[in-house]
C-alpha cells in the first residue's frame, strides 16, 4: 500500500485501501499499524482534520477499530 507522508510528531505517512477498508499508519517510531474496517469518511477525516492527526489518531481511530502492527 503506498503512503504519503504527513507533518506530525507522532505520525510518518498513511495509507488507505478504500476496497478493503484497511487503514495504514507509520509512526516516527518506527512502527505500522493497519486498522480493518475503517470507512472513507474517517480517513478523509484524518487527513483534513483541524485537530492535530495525533489528536484526530486518538479520538476516532485507536482502540476503535481492529488493528495489527505489520512487519
Amino acid at each position: 500500500m503506498d503512503r504519503m507522508r504527513i507533518k506530525s510528531n507522532d505520525l510518518k505517512s498513511v495509507g488507505y485501501d478504500e476496497s478493503m477498508q484497511i487503514l495504514e499508519i507509520e509512526f516516527h517510531h518506527g512502527g505500522v499499524y493497519q486498522y480493518f474496517g475503517v470507512p472513507k469518511k474517517i480517513y478523509d477525516g484524518l487527513m483534513k482534520s483541524v485537530l492535530s492527526h495525533e489528536q484526530y489518531h486518538a479520538r476516532y481511530i485507536k482502540n476503535r477499530y481492529r488493528h495489527e502492527k505489520s512487519l
